[in-house]
C-alpha cells in the first residue's frame, strides 16, 4: 500500500468534526451536572443520584474519548512530519497508530452515548413509578 504525505492529512477533517461533537457533549453533559447539582442540594431523591453515578461515568468517557482523539491528531502529525523527513516506514507505523487511537476514540464516543440514553432511562422510569403512585391515589378518592 502507497502511503504519501496526503494520506494522514485526510484525519484531519474528521478530527475537527469529532472535537466539535465531542466539545458539544461535554458543554450539555457539564450544563446537566451543574442542574442535578442544585436539584442534589434541595434533596436527595433516589433517580438524582442514580443519574449522578451515571454522569460520572459519562464525564469519564468524554475525556479519555477527547484526550485519545488529541493523541491520534499529534500521531497523524507526528506521521506527517517522518513523510516530511522521508521516513516512510516510520511515518507508516505512526499514521497506524493515529488511524488506531481515532478507533479507539470512537469506541468510547459509542459507548458514552449508549450510556447517554440509559440516564434518560433513569428519569423515565422514575415518573413512570411517580405517574403510578398519583394513578393509584386519585382511584382511590
Amino acid at each position: 500500500m502507497d502511503l504519501t504525505l496526503a494520506t494522514p492529512t485526510l484525519l484531519f477533517p474528521a478530527s475537527s468534526l469529532l472535537f466539535l461533537a465531542y466539545t458539544n457533549r461535554f458543554l450539555h453533559l457539564s450544563a446537566l451536572i451543574r442542574k442535578l447539582h442544585v436539584d442534589f442540594l434541595q434533596g436527595h431523591h433516589p433517580a438524582v443520584q442514580a443519574q449522578i453515578r451515571n454522569l460520572k461515568i459519562r464525564l469519564w468517557l468524554i475525556r479519555w474519548m477527547q484526550a485519545i482523539g488529541v493523541l491520534s491528531l499529534l500521531f497523524c502529525l507526528a506521521s506527517m512530519g517522518a513523510f516530511f523527513f522521508e521516513g516512510v516506514d516510520q511515518a507508516k507505523t505512526l499514521f497506524g497508530i493515529a488511524v488506531a487511537l481515532m478507533g479507539g476514540s470512537l469506541v468510547l464516543s459509542l459507548a458514552e452515548v449508549l450510556l447517554s440514553g440509559g440516564a434518560l432511562a433513569i428519569f423515565l422510569r422514575d415518573m413512570g413509578e411517580e405517574a403510578v403512585r398519583t394513578r393509584g391515589k386519585d382511584d382511590e378518592t
